[in-house]
């Protein structure tokens, strides 16, 4: 029996990009395990690790948080995943934390959703949230059945300030500038799998294919599996 060597990807893509989405289906079929730096560092706020406090005083003031800061908190979850494959979302942001990955493991591919920021800023100025859940609507393609109300309690959706037409600017544009070095960076290493479309359903199916060369496909098996 062929042993495959582990999986270590990393997926990036401008805010609103699908990475969500296209993350959650790499999972569902792959078995993979998926590591965000934005949902490690709520976590750690809420449980107000040292890690934690540290990067809320940094959001507090507006500032980004330190790439040694995101760096230690990344890696030191990456060191229980090492029998795993693993797909990183949301780190590395900068070349220096692209480097400090690079002295612990290597990275095998780097999926980069390559959407135009058009489409991204009619997509999130449509998305409207249900804070207490987290739940997303997009009057666009999944509204909710009352305009303005979440579908389940009934309570009101808000629209956050990340999703306002003038912070997506800023959002973009800030992404532009951090992250092209990142994405040049990978590219140069030959790492670098760019899938371009304005739709995440038909960009996925190449992303799919791209990834059964790699690993199996987990739900094929679990669904053939008797129950």
């Amino acid at each position: 029996m062929v042993v495959r060597p582990l999986l270590r990807a990393v997926i990036m893509g401008p805010p609103g990009s699908g990475k969500g989405t296209v993350s959650a289906r790499i999972i569902k079929h792959f078995g993979v395990k998926h590591l965000s730096s934005g949902d490690l560092l709520r976590d750690n706020m809420q449980r107000k690790t040292e890690v934690g406090i540290l990067a809320k005083s940094y959001i507090d003031q507006g500032q980004l948080i330190p790439d040694h800061i995101m760096t230690q908190l990344m890696l030191n979850e990456l060191k229980g995943l090492d029998r795993y494959n693993w797909l990183l979302d949301g780190f590395p942001r900068t070349v220096a934390q692209a480097e400090a990955l690079d002295k612990e493991c290597h990275i095998d591919t780097v999926i980069d959703l390559d959407v135009p920021f058009e489409t991204i800023k009619c997509r999130l100025t449509a998305r409207w949230i249900h804070p207490a859940s987290g739940r997303v609507y997009n009057l666009e393609f999944s509204p909710p059945k009352v305009q303005g109300i979440d579908d389940i309690t009934g309570e009101p959706l808000v629209q956050r300030d990340d999703d306002k037409p003038e912070t997506v600017s800023k959002r973009l544009q800030a992404y532009d500038a951090q992250t092209k070095p990142v994405l040049e960076y990978y590219r140069k290493k030959g790492l670098l799998k760019s899938f371009s479309g304005t739709e995440t359903n038909k960009i996925w199916p190449r992303i799919y294919a791209f990834l059964q060369t790699k690993l199996p496909d987990v739900s094929q098996k679990d669904a053939a599996t008797p129950r």
